[in-house]
């Protein structure tokens, strides 16, 4: 067996933050509960606790004292693959089961208002994951046998309210990333940690709007270890995301919200494994996306003082090409139908509940490795349920 093996993260951070992915390709909205209830539209205009932190930093500036977001999503994809004319000298059989399963995805955020213009915030997230596992020897065990990638975020920020129309905000993220890879014949896993950052600006139109911008930027994570005595490195650059959201309270019981977000899954063509003495290249999973966006809708009706429900849809475009699809990733364009729901208890919190059913467009592969030929089909789509606590001091 090759096997390439670099470090890899404490178990126990590991299985907490480890996901499967919602979004586009790999990348994961689940940052807060809140968003759920309304396919995340709006999310870096809303800014009513602190999770704004992930979606738009400078969101904090709406928020007064000390205020506390902790929440969790279970994610549960499922991919089932049928064979269409698989074929090869190392195939082997079966449909491989389904090669999803339900993951938990923890959040927790804070933020304090240390001046009546500046407030401060930290954030901890898992913003890209995956875990795809067939049957063991399935029709398409030399192509993928095995798919997990687990990241833990750290995101201190900071919000400045310039005036009473603009505040603009700026954070640090500094990323954990763990994975491994493996087929019937292969086995990759590492790690690495890296940094980078994400802004915004949230523009108060009036008192019942509210229009906000933001951008994460992409993160380079540089994977060293060991392959059969041999160093290698590999290189893995996670992409960048812009978002546009808007924000309106249209009556005293109506508010609506829109968001389109653009992510630059182009900055992921492969991974490579290199041999660091010699700079030869050992192996390549190519990947050859493209880049993707997002468009969402949603709505929210205050039935009283106390409830709140909400509802949206969102278009998610995959970055995924068809003729690169792999089974490590078998994603495809999808729609989120979601609904959610607020309790305000008053001086003692927020629970906020929202579930989403993702309904994905069935992606089709016809893949060659070295003569094994994957071909066939799957069907895919998606549960999320998510709950989060809002308080504030």
């Amino acid at each position: 067996m090759y096997k390439t093996t670099l470090r890899t993260l404490p178990a126990v951070i590991a299985l907490a933050f480890s996901g499967s992915a919602s979004a586009a390709a790999f990348q994961l909205l689940e940052q807060n509960a809140s968003g759920l209830g309304t396919a995340y539209a709006g999310s870096a205009a809303i800014a009513d606790n602190a999770s704004t932190i992930f979606f738009n930093p400078a969101g904090m500036s709406q928020l007064g004292g000390v205020q506390v977001s902790v929440g969790a999503s279970l994610v549960g994809p499922s991919y089932k693959f049928r064979d269409g004319g698989s074929s090869g000298p190392l195939i082997g059989n079966g449909d491989g089961g389904d090669a999803g399963g339900w993951s938990a995805l923890p959040n927790a955020y804070m933020s304090w208002q240390l001046t009546p213009s500046l407030t401060a915030g930290l954030g901890i997230s898992t913003p890209f994951g995956l875990a795809t596992e067939y049957d063991s020897g399935w029709v398409g065990q030399f192509h993928s046998q095995k798919s997990e990638i687990r990241t833990v975020n750290i995101n201190p920020a900071i919000a400045y309210r310039v005036n009473d129309k603009v505040a603009l905000g700026f954070g640090v993220n500094y990323q954990k990333i763990d994975g491994e890879l493996t087929t019937s014949l292969s086995r990759l896993t590492g790690d690495d940690k890296s940094w980078g950052w994400n802004a915004g600006a949230l523009f108060t139109l009036s008192p019942a709007m509210r229009v906000g911008v933001s951008y994460r930027s992409a993160i380079k994570h540089t994977l060293e270890g060991e392959a059969n005595n041999t160093p290698v490195r590999a290189d893995l650059k996670l992409p960048d995301t812009f978002i546009l959201s808007v924000w309106q309270q249209v009556s005293d019981r109506w508010e609506a919200m829109g968001d389109l977000s653009y992510t630059r899954w182009e900055s992921l063509q492969s991974l490579d494994v290199i041999n660091r003495a010699n700079g030869t290249l050992l192996t390549s999973e190519r990947f050859n996306y493209g880049n993707s966006w997002r468009i969402a809708w949603g709505a929210a009706y205050k039935a009283s003082d106390a409830f709140k429900f909400k509802f949206g849809v969102a278009y998610d475009r995959t970055p995924v090409q068809d003729a690169d699809r792999s089974a490590r990733v078998p994603d495809n364009d999808r729609i989120w139908f979601s609904l959610g729901g607020q309790w305000n208890t008053g001086r003692y919190g927020k629970v906020d509940v929202g579930y989403a059913y993702l309904y994905v467009r069935d992606p089709s592969i016809d893949q060659n490795k070295n003569g094994n030929i994957l071909h066939g089909e799957y069907n895919a789509h998606a549960h999320i349920v998510g709950v989060q606590y809002s308080v504030g001091f």
